[in-house]
């Protein structure tokens, strides 16, 4: 028998693992609304993001990873904005109520949620084409949220984590022939699916910046797009920003399966790493380097902002191009997946 709207969410939402209690959730799903409460000194931050099949995600994606990834790349938001995870809210269309799809999807996003210490507080369910929206809760201290706008000509700029890995990996999930798909072992296909559907939210990267990072947002579109954010926000009146390309964090497997020439090109602007980009004033690096290595966070100085024009490459020889790469725009290109 099919399963209606209301017994499909008591059977995998309202379950435990995903509508567990929190110190800051007052009232959870099963009513109209939720109810937060947020500790005095506090302030909420909210972040929302639609991820739709074909365009996200390949058609049949792996459901478990697949509720990882939508919840992951949401909580990538409050990491950047320095906030700890409170709730989330679930908005998802499906084209039909499968048992097994669900029921995997459910436990993905149960893992997540506990890791992070954010339950399911409500949401809602349709038939359609599957499309998955994911709103985010978080909390900070009263004015230290970590903004786009703060960054000044002389601030270094840093990334956590590595880039491109997100970006090789959908070349193999798409068969792109530029891949070498040889080079590549079981370690590193695990490697690459990981960076899709299971990137590291940096919570705690964001929280230990606060106070140190003069600006920041997660890397979604890719550095090139997701950096000229920053300049835009931050320019007073104008800012530019220099990239050192041998800086740029590649993974070993990213080495392994990328064409040297398409290397720098595919890190700057191929997306979906959600690492954090920050910028961070020269007085300030001793302690946000420390702050990272006290986390075990890789933690690379990539560049520097200047009052120069746009974001320039400069290589290994001193030399400097402007960048004329741009990350993915949902309304300028088409990306399948």
């Amino acid at each position: 028998m099919a399963l209606g709207e209301f017994e499909l969410i008591r059977r995998y939402f309202a379950v435990p693992e995903l509508a567990f209690a929190h110190a800051d959730v007052v009232l959870g799903a099963g009513d109209d609304g939720a109810i937060l409460s947020l500790p005095p000194g506090f302030q909420l931050v909210m972040s929302i993001d639609t991820l739709n099949e074909s365009i996200h995600f390949p058609v049949n994606a792996d459901p478990f990873l697949l509720a990882q990834r939508c919840l992951l790349v949401n909580l990538s938001d409050l990491a950047a904005m320095g906030a700890e995870p409170v709730a989330f809210t679930l908005a998802i269309s499906l084209p039909s109520a499968d048992a097994s799809w669900l029921s995997d999807f459910s436990s993905g996003l149960a893992r997540v949620a506990q890791a992070h210490y954010c339950p399911l507080i409500g949401g809602d369910t349709t038939r359609g084409p599957l499309s998955i929206t994911i709103q985010v809760h978080g909390k900070v201290p009263a004015g230290n949220a970590l903004l786009r706008s703060g960054a000044s000509a002389g601030d270094a700029v840093y990334v956590t984590g590595e880039l491109g890995d997100a970006a090789a990996a959908l070349w193999w999930l798409l068969g792109d022939t530029r891949l070498d798909r040889s080079a590549l072992d079981a370690q590193n296909i695990d490697a690459l699916q990981q960076a899709f559907y299971q990137p590291d939210a940096r919570i705690t990267a964001g929280i230990a910046l606060r106070g140190l990072a003069s600006a920041a947002l997660d890397m979604s579109d890719g550095l090139a797009s997701d950096l000229q954010h920053i300049l835009e926000a931050s320019a007073r009146p104008a800012l530019g920003a220099v990239i050192e390309a041998d800086a740029l964090p590649l993974s070993g497997t990213f080495r392994r399966c990328i064409p040297l020439a398409e290397q720098v090109a595919l890190a700057l602007s191929g997306g979906d790493d959600y690492e954090l980009c920050v910028t961070v004033p020269v007085a300030k690096e001793i302690a946000a380097i420390a702050a990272l290595k006290g986390l075990g966070v890789r933690f690379t100085r990539i560049g520097y902002i200047d009052d120069g024009e746009g974001i320039r490459i400069q290589t290994s020889s001193g030399q400097q191009h402007p960048l004329s790469l741009k990350g993915y725009n949902h309304f300028s290109e088409s990306r399948q997946v």
